[in-house]
């Protein structure tokens, strides 16, 4: 999977893993992403929507977390929720918001299996046991659009690992290396701003 990384991700990672910043840090990333997914559906489809990605993006925030104490690099932790997320939309059939065609599913799956079975994620669950013990709210499929998917939003050929883009344009695998003056504010849901930078 193609992902971004920018200061920001880098700052989400530390905000997420500092204890007393962790909770607030969740809850912008959050809404963050609810808000870049629910851009890419039907505006007809979002509201009913919402409160389900909620409570998806909040459990995967703490798989997240999980995988970085596993020892896996903020990129891999980050492919790990967006795999959680693409596994979920394709479930419930919302194509136009997938970022992966579901062709190349088992291969991400593969590279990340060992933490996939050792929580019990799957493809078809995709938390696992990250999964609230009231579960997430349910919001209606679409599964006609399984018939004849489009995945007009999914970029196919970077199944074999995780590559990054930086702010630059240039594109790496595995990322780059943290910086050294990270500062929790610049996280989404943290300072004062909440600038829309992308998800990925």
């Amino acid at each position: 999977m193609k992902l971004r990384q920018n200061p920001r991700h880098w700052a989400a990672k530390k905000a997420l893993t500092t204890p007393g910043v962790g909770a607030v840090a969740t809850y912008g990333l959050v809404k963050l992403h609810t808000r870049i997914f629910l851009g890419k559906a039907a505006e007809s489809r979002r509201e009913e929507r919402r409160d389900h990605l909620d409570g998806f993006f909040d459990a995967t925030m703490d798989a997240y977390v999980a995988a970085l104490s596993a020892g896996y690099s903020e990129a891999e932790a980050r492919e790990i929720t967006h795999l959680q997320a693409n596994f979920d939309f394709f479930n419930h059939g919302w194509t136009e918001m997938m970022e992966i065609p579901p062709e190349e599913f088992e291969e991400h799956y593969r590279r990340y299996g060992e933490f996939f079975e050792r929580h019990g994620i799957t493809i078809d669950d995709p938390l696992g046991e990250f999964r609230p013990p009231d579960g997430v709210p349910e919001a209606p499929p679409t599964p006609e659009k399984l018939d004849d998917p489009a995945y007009e939003n999914a970029v196919a050929g970077f199944s074999d690992d995780v590559y990054v883009e930086d702010g630059t344009g240039d594109v790496t695998v595995g990322g780059g290396e943290e910086p050294a003056d990270v500062s929790v504010r610049d996280a989404p849901g943290v300072g004062d701003e909440d600038d829309g930078a992308d998800a990925d």
